[in-house]
């Protein structure tokens, strides 16, 4: 087919399954993990009451104490809490068991009972509408794009808020897929693509961008290569984690107390949102 007849959303989806089938191969006959986010969950756990996330604190500007809030792919509740502690209610869709298990144990923690755990896709949750539907750094992987939008706007009573990045997450892996498995990473769909999914659905949104954020780094080499082999898609013990080994001899520069991988550039988030359409 010539991609330059597809359709947007044929286009987004096609990056996707391209993307998935090359992890497919990198993986080879290593099981992929039942639930992805087991190895990484304890990174993600957050602070209800933390002021030095730029991104949230953004958000929170969005937010009343009367509005009710879907927040679709919640994680560790990065988004929830903070946002349950400035409104009336959070309904945290969250698929992951891991990501879900961790927003429970901080709220806690911080005894907060106003967040609902719906522990789901957002696909198949069954909720009923709030005010404001968040969805941050969720869409990269989701195939069916035009239906899962659709769904985040019916359900909204006021406005969408969607936050997601020039490149995606996984971008600062990008670099040492030449080394380990011989090929370029392909590129998951992002805010370029995003954008022009929606303006093909007739939305036009605003458009912010929000403060570049430096990649976090390692606290050492050995974490680097505990971090990235899950990322790369390599088994401890195989020829493949000893190309990585090497390949982060190579890449990784200390930083500020820091080791980043050489080139990676800042992380550039953006804000897309846009107000309940009467249709």
């Amino acid at each position: 087919m010539n991609q330059g007849n597809l359709l947007e959303c044929q286009r987004w989806r096609m990056m996707v399954e391209a993307e998935h089938a090359q992890s497919e191969w990198a993986r080879g006959k290593t099981q992929e993990p039942e639930d992805f986010w087991e190895s990484f969950a304890e990174r993600f756990r957050p602070e209800p009451s933390r002021t030095d996330d730029p991104v949230v604190q953004r958000l929170l500007q969005e937010v009343e104490l009367r509005h009710t809030v879907i927040d679709v792919g919640a994680g560790g509740g990065r988004l929830a809490l903070p946002f349950s502690l400035q409104c009336q209610q959070v309904v945290a869709v969250e698929p992951s068991a891991s990501m879900g298990s961790i927003l429970d144990e901080e709220a806690q923690r911080a005894q907060i009972g106003n967040i609902v755990l719906v522990p789901s896709s957002w696909e198949e949750a069954e909720i009923g509408a709030a005010d404001i539907v968040l969805c941050v750094q969720v869409l990269y992987t989701v195939k069916d794009i035009v239906p899962f939008v659709r769904k985040l706007e019916a359900h909204a009573r006021e406005k969408v808020l969607v936050v997601l990045y020039e490149n995606p997450p996984q971008f600062q892996a990008h670099p040492l897929w030449p080394r380990v498995h011989g090929q370029k990473r392909l590129k998951l769909p992002c805010l370029r693509d995003f954008m022009q999914v929606l303006w093909e659905m007739d939305i036009y949104p605003d458009l912010e961008m929000l403060t570049p954020q430096e990649p976090r780094g390692f606290e050492s080499r050995e974490r680097a290569l505990q971090q990235m082999r899950p990322r790369l898609l390599v088994a401890p013990g195989s020829h493949g984690e000893w190309r990585l080994e090497e390949a982060l001899t190579d890449m990784l520069e200390e930083v500020d107390g820091r080791f980043k991988i050489r080139g990676v550039p800042p992380f550039r988030p953006a804000l897309v949102s846009w107000q309940k359409r009467q249709l």
